[in-house]
């Protein structure tokens, strides 16, 4: 057996990216190490270490509850106070803020996924020709897909940046339309694969029928794509949930709003809860989105 398994292990296949992939990889470590790009010597200094010794023993405490003993009452109350007021506002308007992105980001790459698909943005819907068809079909999906490169290449945080010196603070809609143009060109890229990955057979005999592209995309594609379109969907709102959570700090009215706030006054205590809050939050979006997903693939 152990002779077998030696032969075996000599017959692997081997692949030379691989090989050379693991190589620059290690070589770049090596080299960053090296240099002094990274700092490691003072990672646990003696003032640090006072640091992380003052934040886990004081500044972590419930406010009400430093220099006594521990009161579960104290606690629930101080707890309640915190997240009954601006904790129940800021979670309701995260999951708003994820809510509305995703749907407008559903919206978008609807439109999207349709004109960067091989299958349909052609001149002959289903039956692309050799070489990608016509070249004015060929620049169009080329601009729709650049375009969703360049959406996905920048981050939400960048983006949401950016919105808001043109559309202003104070107001939810430039965390909403970064997340939703985000993660509309990631669904629209992930939908055009679907859509190029089905099934011909149903979609020639509708061609064969004589349906027109519009009829095609609505009785044929529409229909197919769907099942897999939405297991995307629903990952990408647990993402627009943690990303809602974030993007509150650069001053969206979201949880991470009232996170930030807590850590500029210094009430660490605070800060923790409300963190703990987004957590609860994501992990429950995560349980609905697991939960959505795996009724779909039971049925795709």
């Amino acid at each position: 057996m152990s002779e077998r398994l030696r032969r075996l292990h000599r017959a692997r296949p081997r692949s030379r990216f691989v090989r050379a992939s693991a190589a620059v990889g290690g070589l770049c470590t090596a080299y960053v190490w090296c240099s002094g790009a990274v700092e490691a010597g003072d990672f646990l200094s003696a003032r640090r270490r006072e640091n992380l010794v003052r934040f886990l023993t004081e500044d972590s405490v419930p406010f009400p509850l430093r220099g006594e003993g521990f009161d579960l009452a104290g606690a629930w109350s101080w707890a309640g106070e915190v997240l009954g007021g601006r904790g129940l506002q800021a979670a309701v308007a995260t999951v708003a803020i994820a809510t509305v992105a995703i749907a407008l980001a559903g919206v978008l790459s609807g439109c999207l996924a349709p004109l960067a698909a091989a299958t349909v943005a052609t001149e002959r819907p289903v039956e692309p020709a050799a070489g990608g068809g016509r070249p004015a079909w060929r620049a169009l999906r080329l601009i729709v897909r650049a375009g969703m490169i360049v959406m996905r290449s920048i981050p939400e945080y960048v983006l949401a940046f950016l919105l808001l010196a043109v559309l202003g603070p104070n107001h939810a809609w430039p965390a909403v339309l970064a997340l939703a143009l985000h993660n509309g060109a990631i669904l629209g890229r992930l939908g055009a694969e679907a859509v190029e990955n089905l099934e011909p057979g149903p979609l020639r005999s509708l061609r064969g029928l004589g349906a027109s592209r519009r009829s095609i995309l609505a009785a044929g594609v529409f229909p197919l794509a769907l099942g897999n379109y939405l297991l995307y969907f629903f990952y990408r709102f647990e993402t627009c949930v943690r990303e809602a959570t974030v993007l509150g700090m650069l001053g969206v009215v979201s949880l991470g709003f009232y996170i930030q706030d807590a850590r500029a006054k210094l009430y660490y205590d605070e800060m923790l809860l409300l963190i703990g809050l987004g957590s609860v939050i994501v992990l429950a979006a995560d349980w609905v989105s697991s939960r959505a997903r795996r009724y779909l693939r039971s049925g795709v």
